[in-house]
């Protein structure tokens, strides 16, 4: 690599971490952190485990940011001296370290960047994740059980809190249905690019004549409600039944009627709860995932209304969007963004940022006005 382009790929990264200072304002960054040092210090803190819960995450998250952003501009500055020391005395070896650490470079101000573009109504906020199986049968079950573990591993890498509360176990194998909370900041405007319907191509081992099989699950993300969001819903517009929770195969894990199903009159929407013991504790669980599923139909029908007026006639949110292929060849691809990658297993064990990120970059392209 010639030194003339070392410099301009520094200055360039460089450049680009300015930009994304910018945007992110590091001074309303270090004055929020101020803010929620004082209140995790608070003897009171734990008093309403919730909000400690989001203060602590918060200021977890903001906390990282910040040291990234500094160390970032160490690792870009070290880079410039380590390639002048490799131009100086020659070294081959120094000169490949150095070409390592600016492809590293590269990659981390990239993933910043991605952080920039979280800038939609709802995007900081926590994320409610419901997967449910859908054409397939058992193999559909299957896929949806494996997708609910891909989020939860995703999560755990990132060191993300996260909260399962309502599984539906299938009989014969895997998931009918699941819902689950992502507890950190940006998790909804990082996941909401999941949405959609997710297709799985393999040799079923649920057949056993060995055939192939296609099965499909459908991702849904919603944002966390919060008290500013006014989701009031009249006791008159809810009815509430109880049963008894299930576990894997119908095999009852709980011999009290504790589960809870609630169903919005007004819309037909229906969520349940009964990963916790009582039913007091699963009637507030399945009212908060109610409140966020009504928050995101108040806010499709606030983008239908949007996409009405376009004249392209809105998007294509909600359909097919990515496929995972373990037979014939193996790869999982984006059908929107073209993002692909020839490792299943390791997408499926929750490595999924390259998604992620080219969703994301995706999703902003096609906000920005036609030129």
């Amino acid at each position: 690599m010639a030194v003339v382009d070392v410099s301009e790929a520094l200055k360039s990264l460089a450049s680009t971490m300015e930009s994304i200072e910018a945007v992110l304002d590091l001074d309303k960054m270090r004055a929020d952190i101020a803010v929620l040092e004082e209140q995790a210090a608070a003897p009171s803190l734990w008093d309403d485990p919730d909000n400690a819960q989001k203060v602590t995450s918060k200021l977890s998250y903001l906390q990282g940011q910040l040291r990234k952003i500094e160390d970032l501009h160490g690792r870009i500055e070290d880079a410039g001296v380590l390639f002048e020391l490799a131009e100086t005395e020659d070294d081959a070896d120094t000169r490949a370290e150095a070409e390592g650490e600016l492809a590293s470079l590269r990659k981390a101000v990239d993933e910043l960047e991605i952080r920039t573009l979280l800038s939609g109504e709802y995007d900081e906020r926590e994320a409610m994740v419901s997967i449910r199986a859908e054409a397939g049968g058992v193999d559909a079950a299957d896929f949806a059980q494996q997708l609910q573990r891909m989020y939860l591993r995703w999560a755990e890498r990132r060191g993300y809190s996260t909260e399962v509360l309502d599984t539906s176990y299938a009989e014969e194998a895997g998931i009918k249905s699941t819902t689950f909370a992502v507890k950190a900041p940006y998790a909804y405007g990082t996941l909401s690019v999941e949405q959609g319907t997710h297709r799985m191509v393999r040799i079923s081992p649920y057949d056993n004549q060995g055939r192939r099989q296609t099965s499909f699950a459908g991702v849904e993300v919603m944002p966390v409600v919060e008290q500013t969001d006014h989701i009031d819903i009249p006791e008159n517009e809810i009815r509430v039944d109880v049963f008894r929770s299930s576990g894997p195969g119908g095999q009852s894990v709980n011999t009290t009627d504790s589960a809870v199903r609630m169903t919005h009159i007004p819309t037909g929407i229906v969520v349940s709860c009964q990963n916790e013991k009582s039913q007091i504790q699963n009637r507030a669980a399945a009212l908060r995932v109610l409140q966020s599923r009504l928050l995101a139909h108040r806010r499709a029908e606030e983008q239908a209304k949007m996409d009405a007026l376009k004249s392209e006639g809105g998007n294509s949110w909600g359909n097919q969007m990515r496929s995972y292929v373990l037979q014939p060849y193996q790869m999982v691809k984006d059908l929107r963004t073209e993002h692909e990658v020839g490792n299943p297993q390791s997408v499926l064990d929750g490595d999924i940022e390259g998604f992620l990120e080219a969703g994301i970059r995706w999703r902003k392209q096609q906000e920005a006005p036609a030129s």
